[in-house]
Protein backbone atom coordinates (compact mmCIF):
# COMPACT_ATOMS: atom_id res chain seq x y z
CA UNK A 1 0.00 0.00 0.00
CA UNK A 2 1.29 3.03 -0.98
CA UNK A 3 2.07 5.26 1.78
CA UNK A 4 0.28 8.47 1.92
CA UNK A 5 2.41 11.85 1.61
CA UNK A 6 2.40 15.30 3.18
CA UNK A 7 3.88 18.65 2.16
CA UNK A 8 4.88 20.88 5.60
CA UNK A 9 5.57 24.41 4.45
CA UNK A 10 6.85 26.63 7.15
CA UNK A 11 9.85 28.66 7.06
CA UNK A 12 11.11 28.03 10.57
CA UNK A 13 13.74 25.96 10.34
CA UNK A 14 13.15 23.99 13.85
CA UNK A 15 9.53 23.32 13.68
CA UNK A 16 9.82 22.41 10.23
CA UNK A 17 12.28 19.48 11.39
CA UNK A 18 10.20 18.44 13.82
CA UNK A 19 6.89 18.52 12.45
CA UNK A 20 9.17 16.12 9.44
CA UNK A 21 10.34 13.81 11.90
CA UNK A 22 6.85 13.74 13.96
CA UNK A 23 4.82 12.99 10.60
CA UNK A 24 7.51 10.27 9.31
CA UNK A 25 7.21 8.17 12.66
CA UNK A 26 3.80 8.34 12.11
CA UNK A 27 4.35 6.55 8.78
CA UNK A 28 3.98 9.48 6.17
CA UNK A 29 5.85 10.32 3.52
CA UNK A 30 7.45 13.81 4.27
CA UNK A 31 8.70 16.50 2.20
CA UNK A 32 9.54 19.76 3.58
CA UNK A 33 9.73 23.33 2.29
CA UNK A 34 11.13 26.17 3.61
CA UNK A 35 8.58 29.15 1.68
CA UNK A 36 5.93 29.82 0.17
CA UNK A 37 7.63 30.11 -3.10
CA UNK A 38 8.85 26.54 -2.92
CA UNK A 39 5.73 25.50 -2.24
CA UNK A 40 4.28 26.53 -5.42
CA UNK A 41 7.35 25.15 -7.54
CA UNK A 42 6.72 22.03 -6.02
CA UNK A 43 2.66 21.63 -6.38
CA UNK A 44 3.28 22.53 -10.20
CA UNK A 45 5.03 19.31 -10.32
CA UNK A 46 3.08 16.50 -11.91
CA UNK A 47 2.27 14.18 -8.41
CA UNK A 48 0.74 16.07 -5.45
CA UNK A 49 0.84 15.30 -1.93
CA UNK A 50 -1.87 13.59 -0.05
CA UNK A 51 -2.20 17.01 2.28
CA UNK A 52 -0.79 20.06 2.40
CA UNK A 53 0.78 21.37 5.76
CA UNK A 54 0.86 25.20 5.50
CA UNK A 55 2.08 28.47 7.45
CA UNK A 56 0.08 31.39 7.04
CA UNK A 57 2.96 33.65 8.33
CA UNK A 58 6.26 33.59 5.46
CA UNK A 59 7.86 36.39 4.72
CA UNK A 60 7.41 37.12 0.82
CA UNK A 61 4.65 34.75 -0.04
CA UNK A 62 2.83 33.33 2.46
CA UNK A 63 0.32 30.43 3.27
CA UNK A 64 -2.61 32.73 1.59
CA UNK A 65 -0.94 33.69 -1.59
CA UNK A 66 0.01 29.75 -1.99
CA UNK A 67 -3.59 29.03 -1.35
CA UNK A 68 -4.50 32.13 -3.85
CA UNK A 69 -2.14 30.22 -6.71
CA UNK A 70 -3.97 26.81 -6.40
CA UNK A 71 -7.17 27.69 -6.55
CA UNK A 72 -6.16 29.91 -9.84
CA UNK A 73 -4.38 26.89 -11.17
CA UNK A 74 -6.95 24.51 -10.19
CA UNK A 75 -5.07 22.56 -8.02
CA UNK A 76 -6.92 20.74 -5.77
CA UNK A 77 -4.86 19.48 -2.43
CA UNK A 78 -6.34 18.85 1.14
CA UNK A 79 -5.30 21.70 3.37
CA UNK A 80 -4.38 22.25 6.68
CA UNK A 81 -3.30 26.30 7.70
CA UNK A 82 -1.25 26.51 10.84
CA UNK A 83 -1.47 30.08 12.16
CA UNK A 84 -0.57 31.88 15.26
CA UNK A 85 -2.85 33.15 17.73
CA UNK A 86 -4.90 36.36 17.00
CA UNK A 87 -4.84 35.59 13.06
CA UNK A 88 -8.87 34.85 12.94
CA UNK A 89 -9.21 36.79 10.08
CA UNK A 90 -6.38 35.01 7.87
CA UNK A 91 -7.87 31.46 8.91
CA UNK A 92 -11.65 33.03 7.67
CA UNK A 93 -9.77 33.93 4.40
CA UNK A 94 -7.32 30.53 3.81
CA UNK A 95 -10.58 28.61 4.62
CA UNK A 96 -12.23 30.34 2.51
CA UNK A 97 -9.66 29.68 -0.40
CA UNK A 98 -10.01 26.20 0.10
CA UNK A 99 -8.50 25.17 2.83
CA UNK A 100 -9.76 22.01 4.97
CA UNK A 101 -8.74 22.62 8.52
CA UNK A 102 -6.78 24.65 10.25
CA UNK A 103 -4.48 24.81 13.66
CA UNK A 104 -3.24 27.60 15.97
CA UNK A 105 0.34 26.98 17.23
CA UNK A 106 1.39 25.85 19.60
CA UNK A 107 -0.86 22.77 19.55
CA UNK A 108 -0.49 19.10 20.19
CA UNK A 109 0.30 15.90 18.24
CA UNK A 110 -2.56 14.45 18.92
CA UNK A 111 -4.92 17.28 17.45
CA UNK A 112 -2.32 16.81 14.45
CA UNK A 113 -2.82 13.63 13.87
CA UNK A 114 -6.64 13.98 14.06
CA UNK A 115 -5.89 17.14 11.50
CA UNK A 116 -3.95 14.86 9.15
CA UNK A 117 -6.34 12.07 9.55
CA UNK A 118 -9.42 14.21 8.44
CA UNK A 119 -7.49 15.68 5.41
CA UNK A 120 -6.67 12.11 4.22
CA UNK A 121 -10.50 11.00 4.52
CA UNK A 122 -11.51 14.13 2.53
CA UNK A 123 -8.85 12.74 -0.13
CA UNK A 124 -9.70 9.50 0.41
CA UNK A 125 -13.65 10.01 -0.55
CA UNK A 126 -12.46 11.95 -3.79
CA UNK A 127 -10.42 8.43 -4.48
CA UNK A 128 -6.84 9.76 -4.11
CA UNK A 129 -5.06 8.02 -1.11
CA UNK A 130 -6.06 5.69 1.42
CA UNK A 131 -6.35 6.15 5.17
CA UNK A 132 -3.61 5.03 7.44
CA UNK A 133 -5.17 3.55 10.48
CA UNK A 134 -9.04 3.85 9.18
CA UNK A 135 -10.37 0.71 9.64
CA UNK A 136 -12.95 -0.22 12.64
CA UNK A 137 -11.24 0.97 15.99
CA UNK A 138 -12.16 -1.61 19.01
CA UNK A 139 -14.60 -1.02 21.84
CA UNK A 140 -12.62 -2.48 24.78
CA UNK A 141 -14.44 -3.32 27.46
CA UNK A 142 -15.75 -5.89 30.39
CA UNK A 143 -18.36 -3.36 31.60
CA UNK A 144 -21.90 -5.01 31.07
CA UNK A 145 -23.41 -1.81 30.47
CA UNK A 146 -20.58 -0.75 27.81
CA UNK A 147 -21.29 -4.49 26.22
CA UNK A 148 -24.81 -4.00 26.24
CA UNK A 149 -24.18 -1.05 23.90
CA UNK A 150 -21.67 -2.23 21.40
CA UNK A 151 -24.22 -5.10 21.35
CA UNK A 152 -27.31 -2.30 20.70
CA UNK A 153 -24.42 -0.08 18.36
CA UNK A 154 -23.65 -3.85 16.19
CA UNK A 155 -27.64 -3.94 15.46
CA UNK A 156 -28.47 -0.74 14.44
CA UNK A 157 -25.05 -0.71 12.57
CA UNK A 158 -26.92 -1.40 9.35
CA UNK A 159 -30.06 0.83 9.31
CA UNK A 160 -29.99 4.07 8.25
CA UNK A 161 -30.70 6.10 10.82
CA UNK A 162 -29.09 8.69 12.92
CA UNK A 163 -27.35 7.66 15.84
CA UNK A 164 -27.12 10.50 18.78
CA UNK A 165 -23.74 9.33 21.15
CA UNK A 166 -23.50 11.22 24.56
CA UNK A 167 -20.90 10.86 27.08
CA UNK A 168 -18.00 13.29 28.98
CA UNK A 169 -14.96 14.73 27.20
CA UNK A 170 -12.28 11.78 26.21
CA UNK A 171 -15.04 8.59 26.94
CA UNK A 172 -14.63 7.35 23.29
CA UNK A 173 -17.55 8.80 21.43
CA UNK A 174 -15.19 8.86 18.03
CA UNK A 175 -14.26 5.48 18.77
CA UNK A 176 -17.83 4.17 19.31
CA UNK A 177 -19.10 6.02 15.96
CA UNK A 178 -16.06 4.67 14.18
CA UNK A 179 -17.66 1.29 15.68
CA UNK A 180 -21.26 1.63 14.37
CA UNK A 181 -19.77 2.82 10.82
CA UNK A 182 -16.91 -0.19 10.26
CA UNK A 183 -19.49 -3.25 11.29
CA UNK A 184 -22.39 -1.40 8.75
CA UNK A 185 -22.44 -1.96 5.03
CA UNK A 186 -21.38 1.20 4.64
CA UNK A 187 -17.86 0.35 5.89
CA UNK A 188 -16.18 0.34 2.14
CA UNK A 189 -17.37 4.55 1.93
CA UNK A 190 -15.85 7.18 3.42
CA UNK A 191 -16.40 8.33 7.00
CA UNK A 192 -16.04 11.90 7.65
CA UNK A 193 -15.36 13.92 10.73
CA UNK A 194 -16.81 17.25 11.42
CA UNK A 195 -16.21 18.91 14.97
CA UNK A 196 -18.77 21.44 14.78
CA UNK A 197 -17.80 23.66 17.69
CA UNK A 198 -13.89 24.17 15.64
CA UNK A 199 -15.23 26.24 13.65
CA UNK A 200 -16.87 29.89 12.73
CA UNK A 201 -20.50 29.23 11.47
CA UNK A 202 -19.93 30.60 8.16
CA UNK A 203 -17.16 27.91 7.95
CA UNK A 204 -18.83 25.23 9.04
CA UNK A 205 -21.44 25.91 6.32
CA UNK A 206 -19.51 26.03 3.61
CA UNK A 207 -17.38 22.55 5.27
CA UNK A 208 -20.60 20.58 5.73
CA UNK A 209 -22.10 21.89 2.33
CA UNK A 210 -19.63 23.42 -0.13
CA UNK A 211 -20.08 26.28 -2.21
CA UNK A 212 -20.00 27.83 -5.44
CA UNK A 213 -17.70 29.66 -7.28
CA UNK A 214 -17.81 33.28 -6.77
CA UNK A 215 -20.32 32.58 -3.58
CA UNK A 216 -18.71 35.33 -1.38
CA UNK A 217 -14.94 37.00 -2.14
CA UNK A 218 -12.00 34.73 -2.30
CA UNK A 219 -14.54 31.85 -3.85
CA UNK A 220 -12.47 31.40 -6.95
CA UNK A 221 -13.32 28.08 -7.43
CA UNK A 222 -16.20 25.54 -6.58
CA UNK A 223 -15.95 23.53 -3.29
CA UNK A 224 -17.60 20.37 -2.31
CA UNK A 225 -18.81 20.18 1.49
CA UNK A 226 -18.56 17.08 3.44
CA UNK A 227 -22.13 15.74 2.53
CA UNK A 228 -21.22 15.62 -0.73
CA UNK A 229 -17.51 14.07 -0.34
CA UNK A 230 -19.21 11.36 2.23
CA UNK A 231 -21.29 9.81 -0.93
CA UNK A 232 -23.08 6.80 0.43
CA UNK A 233 -21.06 6.66 3.44
CA UNK A 234 -21.46 7.94 6.90
CA UNK A 235 -20.33 11.61 8.32
CA UNK A 236 -20.00 12.16 12.25
CA UNK A 237 -20.76 15.56 13.41
CA UNK A 238 -18.85 15.58 16.84
CA UNK A 239 -19.97 18.84 19.39
CA UNK A 240 -23.37 18.77 17.61
CA UNK A 241 -25.00 21.05 20.92
CA UNK A 242 -22.27 23.72 19.44
CA UNK A 243 -23.96 24.55 16.04
CA UNK A 244 -26.04 27.59 15.40
CA UNK A 245 -29.72 27.28 14.79
CA UNK A 246 -29.31 28.00 11.09
CA UNK A 247 -27.02 25.49 10.42
CA UNK A 248 -29.43 23.22 12.69
CA UNK A 249 -32.42 23.80 10.47
CA UNK A 250 -30.06 23.10 7.08
CA UNK A 251 -29.52 19.74 8.83
CA UNK A 252 -32.21 19.30 9.98
CA UNK A 253 -33.87 19.50 6.48
CA UNK A 254 -30.92 17.01 5.02
CA UNK A 255 -32.13 14.76 7.75
CA UNK A 256 -35.96 14.91 6.83
CA UNK A 257 -35.83 15.11 2.87
CA UNK A 258 -32.28 13.84 1.92
CA UNK A 259 -31.68 17.79 0.11
CA UNK A 260 -29.66 20.59 0.79
CA UNK A 261 -27.95 23.26 -1.29
CA UNK A 262 -24.42 24.85 -1.32
CA UNK A 263 -23.57 28.26 -0.49
CA UNK A 264 -24.40 30.58 -3.30
CA UNK A 265 -25.91 27.86 -5.21
CA UNK A 266 -29.88 27.48 -6.29
CA UNK A 267 -29.99 23.99 -7.25
CA UNK A 268 -31.00 21.10 -4.86
CA UNK A 269 -28.32 18.54 -4.08
CA UNK A 270 -29.28 15.04 -2.55
CA UNK A 271 -27.28 13.65 0.47
CA UNK A 272 -27.51 9.27 1.01
CA UNK A 273 -24.79 9.78 3.63
CA UNK A 274 -25.93 8.15 7.03
CA UNK A 275 -25.52 11.31 10.24
CA UNK A 276 -23.63 9.89 13.52
CA UNK A 277 -23.83 12.66 15.98
CA UNK A 278 -22.51 13.08 19.41
CA UNK A 279 -22.19 15.59 22.14
CA UNK A 280 -21.28 15.99 25.52
CA UNK A 281 -23.73 18.68 26.32
CA UNK A 282 -27.56 17.63 28.06
CA UNK A 283 -29.46 18.39 24.95
CA UNK A 284 -32.76 18.30 26.70
CA UNK A 285 -31.12 21.43 28.65
CA UNK A 286 -30.06 22.74 25.83
CA UNK A 287 -33.56 22.44 23.59
CA UNK A 288 -35.21 23.79 27.25
CA UNK A 289 -33.26 27.08 26.94
CA UNK A 290 -33.53 27.43 23.17
CA UNK A 291 -30.04 26.84 22.22
CA UNK A 292 -30.92 23.85 20.20
CA UNK A 293 -34.22 22.72 17.91
CA UNK A 294 -36.67 20.23 19.45
CA UNK A 295 -37.43 18.74 16.19
CA UNK A 296 -33.95 18.14 15.26
CA UNK A 297 -33.12 16.72 18.56
CA UNK A 298 -36.18 14.52 18.04
CA UNK A 299 -34.57 13.52 14.76
CA UNK A 300 -31.32 12.61 16.08
CA UNK A 301 -32.62 10.82 18.82
CA UNK A 302 -33.80 7.74 17.34
CA UNK A 303 -31.02 5.61 18.67
CA UNK A 304 -29.41 6.83 22.14
CA UNK A 305 -26.13 5.68 23.38
CA UNK A 306 -24.77 7.36 26.84
CA UNK A 307 -21.05 6.12 27.17
CA UNK A 308 -20.12 6.16 30.88
CA UNK A 309 -17.20 7.77 32.54
CA UNK A 310 -14.23 5.49 32.70
CA UNK A 311 -14.54 6.05 36.70
CA UNK A 312 -18.01 3.94 36.63
CA UNK A 313 -16.68 1.03 34.41
CA UNK A 314 -13.28 0.57 36.60
CA UNK A 315 -12.73 -3.01 35.09
CA UNK A 316 -12.00 -1.68 31.88
CA UNK A 317 -9.04 0.69 33.10
CA UNK A 318 -6.25 -2.36 32.84
CA UNK A 319 -7.75 -4.45 29.29
CA UNK A 320 -7.22 -0.50 28.13
CA UNK A 321 -3.67 -0.22 29.27
CA UNK A 322 -2.92 -3.34 27.59
CA UNK A 323 -4.00 -2.48 24.52
CA UNK A 324 -2.70 0.84 24.27
CA UNK A 325 0.94 -0.44 25.59
CA UNK A 326 0.76 -2.94 22.45
CA UNK A 327 -0.23 0.27 20.39
CA UNK A 328 2.18 2.59 21.19
CA UNK A 329 5.05 0.44 21.84
CA UNK A 330 4.52 -1.16 18.07
CA UNK A 331 4.18 2.52 17.02
CA UNK A 332 7.22 3.70 18.86
CA UNK A 333 9.07 0.73 18.71
CA UNK A 334 9.74 0.21 22.43
CA UNK A 335 10.13 -3.06 24.10
CA UNK A 336 7.41 -2.65 27.10
CA UNK A 337 4.69 -5.15 27.10
CA UNK A 338 3.19 -4.55 30.61
CA UNK A 339 2.91 -1.54 33.56
CA UNK A 340 5.02 -2.38 36.67
CA UNK A 341 2.54 -3.17 39.16
CA UNK A 342 2.97 -0.21 41.50
CA UNK A 343 1.90 1.85 38.48
CA UNK A 344 -0.85 -0.39 36.96
CA UNK A 345 -2.41 -0.11 40.86
CA UNK A 346 -2.27 3.38 40.89
CA UNK A 347 -4.13 3.82 37.56
CA UNK A 348 -6.59 1.77 38.20
CA UNK A 349 -7.21 3.86 41.56
CA UNK A 350 -7.20 7.06 39.73
CA UNK A 351 -10.19 9.00 39.12
CA UNK A 352 -9.46 9.88 35.66
CA UNK A 353 -11.36 13.07 35.17
CA UNK A 354 -10.05 12.98 31.62
CA UNK A 355 -11.88 9.48 31.15
CA UNK A 356 -10.21 7.14 28.38
CA UNK A 357 -8.30 10.41 26.68
CA UNK A 358 -6.56 11.30 29.40
CA UNK A 359 -5.41 7.17 30.18
CA UNK A 360 -4.51 6.80 26.58
CA UNK A 361 -1.85 9.93 27.22
CA UNK A 362 -0.18 8.46 30.37
CA UNK A 363 0.27 5.56 29.03
CA UNK A 364 1.41 6.79 25.42
CA UNK A 365 4.15 9.27 28.03
CA UNK A 366 5.13 6.19 29.77
CA UNK A 367 6.01 4.31 26.75
CA UNK A 368 8.35 7.03 25.23
CA UNK A 369 9.59 7.59 28.83
CA UNK A 370 9.23 4.55 31.05
CA UNK A 371 9.49 6.79 34.77
CA UNK A 372 7.50 5.18 36.92
CA UNK A 373 8.09 8.09 39.79
CA UNK A 374 6.83 10.76 36.68
CA UNK A 375 3.95 8.64 35.98
CA UNK A 376 2.81 8.05 39.56
CA UNK A 377 3.44 11.95 39.87
CA UNK A 378 1.22 12.72 36.79
CA UNK A 379 -1.73 10.57 38.41
CA UNK A 380 -1.96 11.71 42.16
CA UNK A 381 -1.11 15.43 41.88
CA UNK A 382 -4.42 15.63 40.27
CA UNK A 383 -5.82 13.74 42.96
CA UNK A 384 -4.24 16.08 45.64
CA UNK A 385 -5.70 19.09 43.94
CA UNK A 386 -9.01 17.80 44.28
CA UNK A 387 -8.67 17.00 47.66
CA UNK A 388 -7.62 20.49 48.25
CA UNK A 389 -10.24 21.77 46.48
CA UNK A 390 -13.24 19.86 47.95
CA UNK A 391 -11.67 20.63 51.64
CA UNK A 392 -13.64 23.38 53.35
CA UNK A 393 -11.05 24.22 55.94
CA UNK A 394 -7.55 25.15 55.20
CA UNK A 395 -4.61 22.55 56.74
CA UNK A 396 -3.08 23.86 59.81
CA UNK A 397 0.45 23.65 60.21
CA UNK A 398 3.27 23.86 62.37
CA UNK A 399 5.19 26.71 62.69
CA UNK A 400 8.23 24.11 62.53
CA UNK A 401 7.41 23.37 58.94
CA UNK A 402 7.93 26.60 56.92
CA UNK A 403 7.97 24.97 53.47
CA UNK A 404 4.61 23.21 54.37
CA UNK A 405 3.12 26.72 55.16
CA UNK A 406 4.09 27.86 52.26
CA UNK A 407 2.15 25.44 50.29
CA UNK A 408 -0.64 25.93 52.74
CA UNK A 409 -0.89 29.36 51.52
CA UNK A 410 -0.71 28.68 48.09
CA UNK A 411 -3.82 26.13 48.71
CA UNK A 412 -5.46 28.18 50.72
CA UNK A 413 -5.26 31.48 48.13
CA UNK A 414 -6.48 29.00 45.79
CA UNK A 415 -9.33 27.68 47.36
CA UNK A 416 -10.64 31.03 48.26
CA UNK A 417 -10.31 32.12 44.25
CA UNK A 418 -12.21 29.01 43.38
CA UNK A 419 -15.22 29.63 46.51
CA UNK A 420 -15.20 33.53 44.64
CA UNK A 421 -15.39 31.77 40.93
CA UNK A 422 -17.99 29.49 41.68
CA UNK A 423 -20.46 31.72 44.18
CA UNK A 424 -19.99 34.41 40.83
CA UNK A 425 -21.37 31.60 38.46
CA UNK A 426 -23.77 30.58 40.56
CA UNK A 427 -25.34 34.01 41.29
CA UNK A 428 -25.28 34.91 37.44
CA UNK A 429 -27.07 31.36 36.45
CA UNK A 430 -29.81 32.44 38.72
CA UNK A 431 -30.26 35.81 37.76
CA UNK A 432 -30.53 35.03 34.26
CA UNK A 433 -33.50 31.93 34.90
CA UNK A 434 -30.13 29.49 34.59
CA UNK A 435 -29.99 30.49 30.36
CA UNK A 436 -26.64 29.14 30.19
CA UNK A 437 -25.91 30.80 26.83
CA UNK A 438 -26.57 34.29 28.19
CA UNK A 439 -24.94 33.41 31.75
CA UNK A 440 -21.60 32.65 29.54
CA UNK A 441 -22.11 36.22 27.88
CA UNK A 442 -22.68 38.24 31.23
CA UNK A 443 -19.53 36.31 32.54
CA UNK A 444 -17.11 37.12 29.40
CA UNK A 445 -16.14 33.61 29.11
CA UNK A 446 -17.11 31.06 26.45
CA UNK A 447 -20.21 28.59 27.05
CA UNK A 448 -17.82 26.00 26.72
CA UNK A 449 -15.49 26.73 29.19
CA UNK A 450 -18.93 27.46 31.95
CA UNK A 451 -19.90 24.07 30.74
CA UNK A 452 -16.82 22.81 32.10
CA UNK A 453 -16.85 24.97 35.31
CA UNK A 454 -20.55 23.86 35.77
CA UNK A 455 -19.30 19.94 35.48
CA UNK A 456 -16.19 20.54 37.41
CA UNK A 457 -18.57 22.02 40.60
CA UNK A 458 -21.18 19.14 40.00
CA UNK A 459 -23.52 22.22 40.30
CA UNK A 460 -26.99 22.13 38.52
CA UNK A 461 -30.89 22.11 39.97
CA UNK A 462 -29.72 21.16 43.92
CA UNK A 463 -27.45 24.43 43.44
CA UNK A 464 -29.77 26.36 41.78
CA UNK A 465 -33.02 25.73 44.84
CA UNK A 466 -30.27 26.28 47.76
CA UNK A 467 -28.80 29.79 46.04
CA UNK A 468 -32.28 30.55 45.68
Amino acid sequence: MTKPSLLVVDDDDAFRAYLGTFLTSRGYEVETAISGERAIARLRASSQPSVLILDLMMPRVGGLEVLEEMARSRRTVPTIVLSGMGQVNMVVKAMRLGASDYLVKPFGEDDLERAVQSALEECQSAGAAVLPNSGPREVISANPRMIRMRELAAQVADTDVPVLILGESGVGKEVMARHIHYSSARRTEPLLKVNCAALPAELLESELFGYERGAFTGALREKPGKFELAGRGTIFLDEIGEMSPLLQAKLLHVLQDGEYTRLGGVKPMSSTARVLAATNQRLEDCVADGTFREDLYYRLNVIRLEIPPLRERREDIAPLCNFLIGVYSTRYKRPLREMPPELMEAVESYSWPGNVRQLENIVKRFVILPDVELALADLTEPEHANAAEESEEPEIQSAAEPQRDLGSLKKLSSQAAERVEREMVLRTLNEVNWNRKQAARKLSISYKALLNKIKRWQIGGGARSAAG
